[in-house]
């Protein structure tokens, strides 16, 4: 891998929404809203697969190494066969669908959307709906861990257990008193983090193990000169599969930092992006991270370069980012 950002024929002409590695390899699946979902292939720099559809895509997700899928703006869930290209359809939501998902434990696709309503279908199946939940409110975001879901509604999540998950198990108080950007589930415990449209994250992780369970809230940036507080949205948490407690947020302003959950102490920050940072993904090994800038459509200031995507390759010892494609600015 060089230090540039990943090479595509047909450069990404707007806004990526989402970027995810597959479960067992280095592809990287890449959702944007000029309507085409990419594949790439990270080890040998190579673009897999370019499937252009008939809406925006407004988030993907892997069903594993053959089989995607994707959420439109025009409500459309679609499939992807990832060797061919070839899409079709699974369902709609009556309004923009806006997260997807995939439950390797109960083989279920669940999908989000502006119409209020979280919507299940059972792959397995050829009828495949499952059941429609309606909410209160829109889904912000959404995250699946085992057999855990993670719904972000306002300030507030909901956890529900998909084996039955027509109602939450639980609603849990995230403390803040803003709108929740992003919520991420943890790979290896119970739990969760959000991110805030002003700069705050929420942690909350269970140890089974122990009694030390983490909670706390903290803000990405300190205090300017002025001492006021960068209030920048957080649009994306990941967590490193299998460096405990160990996680890394970007932010609207194009930073890409990495903390310690338990000791609440940055490990890392990388060079500041050219764009905002939009959506961020771990390898299945957690030794490459890849770091989606493009602007977000959520504020009228964003730099509306062409988006890009980066791949840094994290060192296991000491947790210090080794630049595989961001430390150069053209």
């Amino acid at each position: 891998m060089s230090g540039a950002p990943l090479k595509f024929e047909n450069p990404i002409r707007d806004a990526i929404s989402r970027i995810r590695f597959a479960p067992k390899s280095d592809n990287l699946l890449i959702s944007s809203w000029d309507s085409s979902l990419r594949l790439y292939d990270v080890g040998s720099s190579q673009l897999r697969l370019e499937a252009p559809s008939e809406a925006a895509l407004l988030d993907c997700c892997f069903q594993d190494e053959s089989v995607a899928f994707a959420a439109g703006s025009d409500g459309v869930i679609r499939r992807y066969d990832l060797h061919s290209g070839i899409h079709d359809s699974i369902g709609n939501h009556d309004d923009m669908s806006t997260c997807v998902g995939y439950s390797e434990e109960t083989s279920q696709l669940i999908t989000a959307g502006l119409d209020r309503k979280i919507l299940s279908w059972d792959t397995r199946t050829e009828k495949g709906f499952v059941f429609a939940s309606n909410l209160d409110s829109e889904v912000m975001s959404m995250s699946l861990s085992g057999l855990d879901m993670m719904v972000a509604i306002g300030s507030s999540i909901y956890v529900y257990d998909l084996r039955n998950p027509e109602k939450p198990i639980q609603s849990k108080d995230s403390h803040m008193d803003v709108k929740i950007v992003c919520v991420s589930s943890i790979p290896y415990a119970k739990g969760f983090a959000v991110g805030s449209i002003d700069g705050r994250v929420a942690l909350e992780i269970s140890c089974p193990s122990s009694s030390d369970d983490i909670r706390y809230m903290f803000r990405c940036h300190p205090k300017s000169t002025n001492k006021r507080y960068h209030l920048e949205s957080v649009n994306d948490i990941v967590f490193n599969p299998l460096m405990y407690g160990a996680f890394v947020t970007g932010d609207n302003d194009g930073y890409v930092t990495a903390w310690d959950a338990k000791s609440k102490k940055r490990l890392f920050q990388l060079p500041r992006y050219p764009n905002s940072v939009a959506s961020l993904s771990y390898n299945h090994r957690g030794q490459l991270l890849a770091v989606a800038s493009s602007y977000t459509y959520q504020e009228a200031n964003e730099i509306e370069e062409l988006p890009q995507v980066f791949v840094h390759e994290v060192g296991n010892d000491n947790m210090k980012s080794v630049s595989v494609g961001s430390s150069s600015r053209n």
